[in-house]
């Protein structure tokens, strides 16, 4: 099981011949590669699955949030031809079930989002500003409390650090006080809605709506700019 990009670490991205290294590895030993993309699917890196965006074939794909665009719950797997062969024909069955399965609303509401994403080119638009954004976002590491800027297409972490140079992190109770007693509320009522996390590394994470362009970008990034700059004086 593994993200396109890693979320709750911090936003990390794969490094060049990652995905096609797994896709060796799980070849030979006949496990099955499952992408999870209940984040990175949907127009989030610019393609319609993060698999696709780092070129490697996954067994299967699980998916949520964005196929609906949030806008009614609705999640759901895909698997390859191999996968689906035994139950084909015959009466083979994976039994399972949930109560909801096959919503017809929700998936009526799927339908229609993705249609709105083939009418709108919202993975277009996602994969000509990408660069922008990361762009926008690596001006903050001018500021003494980032250590770093990572992601791809509309999915970013600014990694936050004690000390510029060694990378040395914030612990435990610095992090309470950074991320949960002071940045959550501050980018808030700024009127920037994020997430601050510190499941691994201390990040900002960002994941803006797909319609946003280089206004929104810069936006984002001065109140990043005017927070950050007193959460590092009040540290």
């Amino acid at each position: 099981f593994l993200e396109p990009v890693q979320n709750a670490g911090g936003c990390f991205p794969p490094p060049p011949g990652y995905f096609e290294r797994v896709r060796e590895i799980c070849d030979r030993h006949d496990v099955l590669l499952v992408s999870d993309e209940v984040i990175c699917a949907f127009g989030r890196l610019g393609t319609m699955f993060g698999a696709q965006r780092f070129g490697y074939t996954p067994d299967i794909i699980t998916f949520a949030k964005g196929v609906t665009s949030g806008y009614a719950p609705l999640g759901g797997m895909l698997v390859a031809d191999r996968l689906f062969e035994p139950f084909r024909h015959g009466t083979e069955m994976f039994a399972h079930g949930y109560t909801f399965g096959g919503h017809p609303v929700a998936a009526a509401v799927a339908l229609a989002n993705l249609d709105l994403f083939e009418r709108e080119d919202l993975n277009g638009h996602v994969m000509r500003n990408r660069d922008a954004f990361r762009g926008t976002l690596e001006r903050l590491l001018d500021l003494p409390i980032v250590g770093d800027v990572r992601g791809d297409g509309y999915f970013y972490g600014i990694e936050l650090v004690k000390d510029k140079d060694t990378r040395e992190t914030f612990d435990d109770d610095e992090c309470e006080r950074l991320l949960r007693g002071f940045l959550d509320k501050a980018l808030y009522e700024a009127g920037l809605y994020c997430r601050a996390d510190d499941r691994g590394d201390p990040v900002v994470q960002l994941a803006p709506p797909l319609v946003c362009d280089q206004g929104h970008f810069d936006e984002i990034e001065q109140i990043l700019r005017s927070v950050l700059t007193e959460a590092w004086a009040r540290m």
